[in-house]
């Protein structure tokens, strides 16, 4: 059982970029002092509250400030980029940290974004993931000449080449075939299961959905790879969750109860998303009547898990049973209002819970 770190990252709208972005360093750099194995981080450019437009970028920053954890995109959003253009990239980011690279890709889930790159239609941008991350794969598998007949980014390369002279030649990531890929999955019964079997890549559950959608991915996934006459590993699949390691309950509850708390802005902001026409004349309206409509309340009892580390650990053995065998906990990243209780939050969740917590799958996975 690993522990990694998932941020897309979400701050308040009117706390200074520099600073949001000096939290979030910070925040994967305290993981990998714990011992976490990996950090993912998102990507979106129209919103001040999830504003880092180059994970790539924000992560090369990182490697050397960091020594072991594998550095993610939590993800790219395939449609608003050139294949070309993130195949070199991601190959550059994989070799300057020494083979740490792990490429998450989606088809972008951020309204103002898709309206933005002129990409409304979700369809379509599922269409263009997956066009698009086939050409990065073979502009790392393959040499010139190139011709790729797609109906999004025809390229030909096969005139300016010399390969003598290294004219022409794409760059290529240092771990071979290809660094791990990866896919987010948001839906219950999410078809994206199945695709991301076939492709052998990695399944990433959200953090900001019940368990109880999360436990639909692994049996689809499973099915598909057992389909194709393989063995499917849950040790393979990540499940993101909002977590917070407190002193005690109570403190917990307090933070848990606070209309315009980290969590409620967190649920508040994204549940505003997916029902933006409907809150067009509710822009200015008071946090309790939003929280009311967009029911805050019931998502942040549902799904933030938080409290001492004995109640922690047990909502995580709970979690268990509902979801299943799983290989990485991904703590999902938060706003840091209060900086030392999250740095201490980490730092429980590290040596006191999941130590404790490794032991009790390793014992289910013994006596299944």
């Amino acid at each position: 059982m690993h522990l990694g770190f998932f941020s897309m990252p979400l701050h308040r709208p009117g706390k200074p970029w520099g600073q949001a972005l000096a939290e979030d360093r910070e925040a994967v750099i305290l993981a990998d002092r714990l011992g976490f194995t990996e950090a993912w981080i998102g990507e979106h450019f129209t919103t001040k509250v999830e504003q880092i437009p180059s994970p790539l970028i924000f992560l090369a920053t990182l490697i050397e400030a960091t020594r072991n954890i594998r550095l993610g995109t939590g993800v790219v959003n395939l449609p608003h980029h050139h294949p070309v253009a993130l195949a070199g990239e991601a190959a550059l980011f994989d070799q300057l940290s020494g083979g740490r690279l792990m490429l998450g890709i989606g088809p972008g889930g951020l309204v103002s974004d898709a309206e933005m790159f002129g990409h409304e239609d979700l369809a379509e941008r599922n269409r263009m993931l997956m066009d698009g991350i086939d050409i990065v794969l073979s502009l790392w598998r393959d040499e010139p000449p190139y011709r790729i007949d797609s109906p999004y980014w025809p390229l030909k390369l096969d005139e300016a080449v010399w390969p003598r002279h290294g004219l022409g030649l794409m760059p290529k990531p240092l771990q071979q075939p290809h660094p791990p890929i990866a896919m987010a999955l948001v839906s219950p019964n999410s078809s994206s299961a199945r695709a991301v079997a076939r492709r052998g890549w990695i399944p990433i559950s959200a953090n900001f959905i019940p368990a109880a959608d999360a436990a639909t991915h692994w049996p689809l996934y499973a099915a598909e790879r057992e389909a194709m006459g393989q063995r499917p590993d849950p040790s393979i699949w990540r499940v993101a969750r909002n977590i917070l390691v407190t002193e005690s309950d109570s403190q917990a509850a307090d933070i848990l109860a606070d209309p315009d708390g980290v969590f409620a802005f967190y649920f508040r902001y994204l549940r505003s998303l997916r029902q933006l026409p409907e809150l067009a004349d509710k822009h200015d309206a008071p946090v309790a009547e939003l929280n009311a409509l967009l029911d805050v309340p019931g998502a942040v009892a549902e799904m933030v898990i938080a409290g001492t580390a004995e109640t922690v650990l047990a909502k995580l053995c709970a979690l268990r049973e509902t979801v299943g065998d799983f290989g990485t906990l991904l703590l999902a990243g938060h706003d840091w209002e209060d900086a030392a209780l999250n740095r201490a939050s980490m730092r429980r969740l590290a040596e006191d819970v999941m130590p404790r917590f490794t032991r009790h799958m390793t014992g289910l996975r013994a006596a299944e």
